[in-house]
């Protein structure tokens, strides 16, 4: 590692009496050179010199040819507009022209190399590069290309901020930062205000802010410490000149964050911060399609919502500014950072182990959780951005959706199929050729004529109908036929051009409007939409789609202003290379900020004013699948991964997609089964069933004009597969709806990565082809096309078959498993005691059958578990205390309930078998609440006992001797 300016004991200040047990060091205050720009306000102001200068520079470097030699441009998809390139060089005032000492660039290892010059789409030679006053020493023959050694690096002694006063506070200290050389972008913010908040023993916040200016802060609510810390596991040191911060872990000397590394920026559009990373093991940072554990080979993350199906390298639908790392030294420590910005970003990870978060707008507020387990990383982060919001039952059953059925008849048709086959669905979707010409809150009067009578149907068979909105509103009806755009208009609620004016973007339905959700009449609005077609049509839940917000037009129909909002001095890696392609102008207008600041955040909006509307309207449980997301989607909705491909690949990167969003607080998740777009064969199709049987959200959805893949359409083998495998998902309902329980009150994963249960092991660390239910329920799909078998890992332990209680014993090792077609490895855990149940082909009839009880006993033979019921769909159970929890133990041949609370729920329930994993020798007696019970044994150690009859809300005890 090496830092940008090596730290020296003086330059080192303290920051917590546990780190140092003298005062601290009085600082100094310096007078902040005076401010001559001003922050970006939303007004227009002329670029036109700018683009001369560029475009002049663009040519010469045609002229030389550099640019036909090496540059290959990062864009998937260019578009209809060039981007807006790099400001021209200049000096930084007071430094001239000075080269850097060419020594201490040489000094600077390839792997520490922070990035000069990260614009896209130009070829970096020696002058620019010295023109920025930085090193420049090509690491190749050909040029430098997105995500290779930067050529163009930060000086050891390029000029940063220095801090200047610290002063005690409350929750922690407060300081001043000061830059006296400007940068190479337009507006530095010269004097910086610093918050360092010891907001609890396991969450740090560092606000990094400018105290002459209002600037834009992220709309969600998040903890407000009101006095510090007293134990923190972490110390904080601050370094005066240049500034630097360093985190540590107290009980390691761990070092978890490291500013020092390379210079501070912070103009008006340009904010950059470096830090060291502890490891090489990232996850996180979503919406991307990747592996589940990141590469840090120059790997840049741009995050700014986006519609486009998923690949690789690419922003895509979510932004989540998050990452989880695992600290080396196999100790299993974990700890997050949370940048708490939603402007366009790039996420720079590097080889050092190092990151840069370049962000273009807001200001720098971010969190450090010190864990030590990863699981409890991810619970602090959710103290942050709130805990999942329990599902509704049904919402874990299987759902099936496709575009292009095409009418009414033919959508009720597979659902008549689906039971006259016995497979099971609790909910059936439609796509938008629902609607009466793609216009929202409408239904074809044609073909979809007979939708009011399939929802009443589905309601009967204790079945549920979900529908697809878009938020664009058509804008082209005849004035007082679409009242959503009549009354839009009346209640202002659509969002606006920089003149005031609404913006018409192009969509399904043609010209459209979109709504502003931001704005509290907004939500008001879509209520009133939703509660008149719900009149009309009883829909259950929404899929809310196209929400980045997608537009089929760059910015708007009549364009965008050329202004610094349009074509800031930076622009992040999004697809198409300008912040308008494919949605709206981002100087566009909102009630809180403009589009600039909002864009990433309009999913999550778009969720909670559909979820708040939703219970308003049902008095239950809200049911919303959304597209895009931000950090504390997980209150209001849950998530798809998108429009995925019938490809083994997506099948396989749909397992880091989910356990990455568990990560992030949004444990309803899946993907796509049997592949969105493009054909799906059978056998692809079955071993996806398998695998979405365990999607905590589990959809089967296809795209227009491809053949029918829901279960009905493939042979009697295939279909056999797919109703045992939904069958299956639905006996393990109860386990399912525990561990959402636990998501919700405590932050814990649902779909869970090995690593989390098993920090220690560094082989689980790239695992993302396995994962877990909870703790306990190991899942290893087939994952490759014609095989009959499957290699899992298992961690050190002992691992019952799921099926038959086989047992197996592992060293920490990697197993061949028998898999033919019809079946999907479920393996599980010494310890657990899980609850199943009888499944049926709805959960409204599941969750009323028998329970069957597996214990999977320890050497030592003990086991725990436990089951949260309530009645699946009233609001706030938990917190009302409307619900019953049992806890199942297992200790000295004797299994034990105890009902922790009771409710009526509870005694609709009957435990009829209970099996016993890993019982060492046969029993010669078994007995039931102090009664002798039937009872049978098999040689690999199964013990089952069964016509139990035990009330699930009264304790009982069974026995072995």
């Amino acid at each position: 590692m090496v830092s940008y300016k090596r730290l020296s004991p003086e330059d080192v200040q303290f920051s917590n009496t546990a780190a140092s047990e003298e005062p601290p060091e009085e600082v100094t205050e310096v007078k902040a050179p005076e401010e001559s720009e001003r922050p970006l306000l939303p007004r227009r102001p002329s670029c036109s010199a700018t683009t001369a200068i560029i475009s002049l520079g663009f040519l010469l470097l045609m002229a030389s040819g550099i640019w036909l030699l090496g540059t290959i441009f990062w864009l998937h998809a260019p578009s209809s507009s060039a981007p807006h390139m790099a400001p021209p060089p200049r000096p930084s005032p007071g430094v001239g022209k000075a080269i850097p000492d060419p020594q201490a660039c040489a000094g600077v290892p390839e792997a520490w190399r922070f990035d000069c010059y990260p614009e896209r789409g130009v070829v970096v030679t020696r002058e620019l590069c010295e023109a920025r006053n930085c090193c420049f020493i090509p690491a190749s023959s050909p040029p430098p290309v997105r995500n290779s050694v930067p050529w163009c690096f930060y000086s050891p002694t390029f000029p940063s901020y220095s801090l200047v006063s610290l002063n005690q506070t409350e929750q922690g200290e407060v300081g001043t930062l000061v830059r006296t050389v400007k940068t190479y972008y337009p507006k530095d913010v010269l004097t910086l205000q610093l918050e360092v908040l010891y907001e609890t023993d396991h969450r740090l916040r560092v606000r990094i802010s400018d105290p002459s200016a209002s600037r834009f802060e992220v709309p969600i609510a998040v903890p407000n410490a009101t006095e510090k810390a007293s134990s923190p596991a972490y110390s904080v040191e601050l370094s005066k000149d240049p500034f630097g911060l360093v985190v540590k872990r107290t009980s390691s000397g761990t070092v978890l964050l490291n500013t020092t590394v390379a210079p501070l920026f912070f103009c008006d559009q340009f904010l950059q911060l470096s830090s060291s990373l502890s490891s090489q093991y990232v996850y996180g940072l979503g919406e991307h399609r990747s592996s589940f554990l990141h590469d840090i080979h120059w790997n840049t993350l741009t995050m700014w919502a986006r519609d486009a199906a998923p690949m690789e390298l690419t922003n895509l639908y979510g932004a989540h500014p998050f990452y989880l790392t695992m600290e080396e030294g196999g100790r299993g420590t974990a700890h997050g950072f949370f940048l708490l910005n939603s402007n366009a970003m790039d996420v720079v990870l590097q080889p050092g182990p190092a990151v840069t978060w370049r962000t273009i707008g807001g200001i720098l507020d971010f969190y450090v959780f010190l864990g030590p387990d990863p699981a409890s990383v991810i619970g602090q982060y959710l103290e942050v951005v709130g805990y999942p919001s329990m599902p509704v039952y049904w919402a874990l059953g299987y759902h099936l959706c496709r575009w292009g059925y095409g009418s009414s008849s033919a959508t009720w048709d597979v659902v008549k199929n689906m039971r006259n086959y016995g497979i099971p669905q609790d909910v059936q979707w439609n796509d938008i050729d629902y609607m009466d010409h793609a216009l929202d809150f409408t239904f074809d009067p044609a073909n979809f004529s007979t939708l009011p009578d399939m929802v009443k149907d589905l309601h009967n068979h204790g079945q549920r109908y979900v529908m697809i909105l878009d938020p664009g509103i058509s804008s082209v009806q005849q004035e007082g036929r679409y009242w959503p755009y009549d009354e839009g208009l009346k209640r202002g609620v659509f969002i606006n051009h920089s003149d005031g004016k609404t913006l018409i973007g192009k969509v399904w339905p043609g010209q459209t409007a979109f709504p502003d959700f931001s704005d509290p009449v907004t939500h008001e609005w879509w209520y009133d939409n939703l509660k008149r077609f719900h009149d009309q049509v009883p829909f259950d839940g929404l899929w809310i789609d196209m929400n980045e917000p997608s537009n089929f037009v760059d910015g708007s129909t009549v364009g965008c202003p050329d202004n610094e909002l349009e074509n800031p001095p930076y622009t992040p890696g999004v697809l198409g290379g300008l912040l308008r392609a494919k949605t709206v102008c981002a100087s566009a207008l909102q009630k809180t900020s403009l589009h600039y600041n909002m864009h990433s955040l309009y999913g999550l909006l778009e969720a909670k004013a559909s979820a708040n509307a939703l219970r308003r309207i049902l008095g239950k449980r809200a049911f919303v699948i959304s597209r895009s997301t931000f950090p504390s989607q997980g209150l209001y909705s849950g998530h798809w991964l998108g429009d995925n491909r019938s490809h083994w690949k997506d099948m396989y990167t749909s397992i880091a997609g989910m356990l990455t969003f568990n990560l992030l607080g949004v444990p309803l998740v899946g993907a796509d089964v049997c592949g969105f777009s493009e054909q799906s064969d059978e056998e692809l199709c079955v071993r996806w069933t398998q695998l979405g049987a365990f999607y905590p959200f589990s959809r089967n959805h296809n795209t227009l004009g491809e053949p029918a893949q829901d279960p009905t359409a493939f042979s009697p083998l295939a279909r056999a597969a797919m109703r045992q495998s939904l069958l299956l998902r639905y006996s393990l309902f109860p386990l399912l709806y525990t561990l959402f329980h636990r998501a919700h009150t405590h932050g814990h994963t649902v779909a869970r990565p090995l690593l989390f249960e098993f920090p220690e092991d560094v082989r689980t660390y790239g695992i993302d082809k396995q994962f877990l239910w909870g703790r306990s329920l190991l899942v290893t799909p087939v994952l490759d096309p014609g095989v009959d078998y499957v290699v899992g890992y298992f961690p050190q332990g002992l691992w019952y078959d799921y099926y038959t209680g086989d047992s197996v014993r592992s060293k920490g090792e990697e197993l061949r498993l028998h898999a033919p077609l019809d079946k999907i490895n479920l393996y599980l855990r010494e310890g657990a005691i899980i609850p199943t149940q009888r499944p049926n082909t709805t959960l409204w009839v599941s969750s009323g059958q028998p329970l069957h009880l597996i214990s999977c006993l320890t050497e030592d033979g003990s086991a725990t578990g436990e089951l949260f019921w309530d009645d699946g769909e009233s609001l706030d159970t938990f917190e009302t205390d409307q619900y019953a929890e049992i806890v199942f133990s297992v200790v000295k041949n004797t299994m034990t309930s105890e009902v922790l609370r009771d409710h009526v729920e509870a005694s609709y329930m009957t435990v009829e078998t209970a099996s016993i994993y890993g019982v060492k020798s046969k029993p010669s007696r078994v007995t039931v609440n102090s009664h002798d019970a039937a009872f049978s044994y098999r040689d690999n150690q199964v013990l089952t006992v069964t016509d139990l009859g035990l009330n699930l809300s009264q304790n009982f005890t069974i026995s072995w001797m």
